[in-house]
C-alpha cells in the first residue's frame, strides 16, 4: 500500500526492510489517504465464517466456544434434502449436534436460537490489546477507555 500511494506513514520502527534496489524503515503507524470501497463481493461460505456470524456459539444450547469445539449442522439433513447452504448452517457443539442426529429441530425437541442467513459483511474479528502489550509507537494514535488506562 505504500508503493501504491495508498497511505502516509506517520510513524517508523527503528528496523529497516532492504531489497535489491529498495530500503524503507518498517511503518509502525499508517495513515490511509482515501476511502476504500466495501467489498461488493459476497461473503465466501466457510467454517469460519459460519462460526462467526454465528458469534462462535451454539444455535441450540446458546454455548459460546472456541473454533475446536465447534461444528457445523445442516438444519435441514441432508439425508432429508437439506443442501449446503447459509440459510441451512449453523455452528453446534458436539453435544446439541449428537443430541439433533440426523433430524431436523423440531423432530428432536430443540430449538434454533435464530434463524441462519447469508451475511451481508465478513463477521468482524475483534483484537484485544493492552497498554503492557502494544507497541510504544501506536499508544499516541490508540482510543484508551479509563479502564485500560488504570491497568499500567
Amino acid at each position: 500500500m505504500l508503493t501504491l500511494q495508498k497511505v502516509e506513514v506517520v510513524e517508523e520502527y527503528d528496523h529497516e526492510i532492504r531489497s535489491q534496489f529498495l530500503v524503507i524503515k518498517i511503518p509502525a503507524v499508517v495513515r490511509l489517504l482515501r476511502v476504500f470501497r466495501k467489498r461488493k463481493k459476497p461473503v465466501k461460505f466457510s467454517r469460519v465464517n459460519i462460526y462467526g456470524r454465528d458469534d462462535y456459539r451454539c444455535q441450540y444450547c446458546g454455548g459460546k466456544f472456541t473454533m475446536g469445539e465447534l461444528t457445523y449442522d445442516h438444519v435441514v439433513p441432508r439425508s432429508q434434502g437439506g443442501k449446503t447452504t447459509w440459510t441451512n448452517i449453523v455452528s453446534a457443539c458436539d453435544r446439541c449436534n449428537a443430541k439433533k442426529r440426523d433430524q431436523t429441530p423440531e423432530q428432536a425437541g430443540m430449538k434454533l436460537l435464530k434463524k441462519p442467513v447469508q451475511p451481508v459483511d465478513v463477521p468482524s474479528i475483534v483484537i484485544e490489546v493492552s497498554r503492557r502489550s502494544v507497541p510504544d509507537a501506536w499508544r499516541d494514535y490508540l482510543y484508551w477507555t479509563s479502564a485500560l488506562d488504570e491497568e499500567t
